[in-house]
């Protein structure tokens, strides 16, 4: 089957950005993540990776205001890609779920491919920043992907003492689960009720 791919190219008077993904990409993974913020590279390719995609992200942000805008944007832009990538929502399983530990941590990250967009985000991060990346930050990136991306995502630490553990573990849980939900049935069924996503 033809691999889902697409190239999102986002600029606005705040970031620049470029996303190329591919969601088909298992064996030959390629990743190259430079958003400037350490720990949100980190992230992403974490999601990446457990994902299955080849991903190249690169954006130029507005840092020397803070890390907002690029951590949001970035956020939208990947949304934007990973649904023009999916393309029409058909043949595929939709529904994905994953629990995922790193050490202590442990999060859980359950997945709809609904056409519906929300996020239901709890973290339980308790320091400001890790890294250069502020923590309110985090939940926040999650739900500009989850609204661009058009779909529902409900990611918990269930629990966990470091954050950098909880944040990652929380992220490789979702990637996980978007794996699951977005993987083929190798049917052209729409998987809902009403016919349509």
């Amino acid at each position: 089957m033809e691999a889902r791919t697409a190239v999102i190219e986002r600029k606005t008077n705040e970031t620049d950005i470029k996303v190329s993904i591919n969601l088909d990409d298992k064996m030959n993974q390629e990743i190259k993540i430079d958003t400037g913020i350490g720990f949100l590279d980190h992230m992403y390719h974490a999601l990446a990776k457990h994902g299955g995609w080849s991903l190249e992200l690169h954006c130029k942000g507005d840092l020397y205001i803070d890390d907002h805008h690029t951590a949001e944007d970035t956020g939208i832009a990947l949304g934007m890609a990973f649904k023009q990538a999916l393309g029409t929502p058909k043949g595929i399983q939709r529904f994905g779920s994953a629990y995922c530990p790193l050490d202590e941590a442990l999060s859980r990250a359950v997945v709809d491919i609904s056409g519906r967009p929300f996020a239901d985000i709890n973290l339980d991060l308790k320091r400001e920043k890790i890294g250069e990346l502020s923590t309110e930050m985090i939940p926040h990136v999650l739900q500009s992907f989850a609204g661009a991306a058009g779909i529902t995502l409900h990611v918990d630490v269930l629990k966990g003492q470091n954050d950098h553990h909880k944040a990652e573990s929380a992220f490789k849980a979702l990637a996980v689960a978007i794996r699951q939900a977005a993987s083929r049935t190798g049917t052209d069924d729409v998987p809902s009720t009403k016919g349509v996503l």
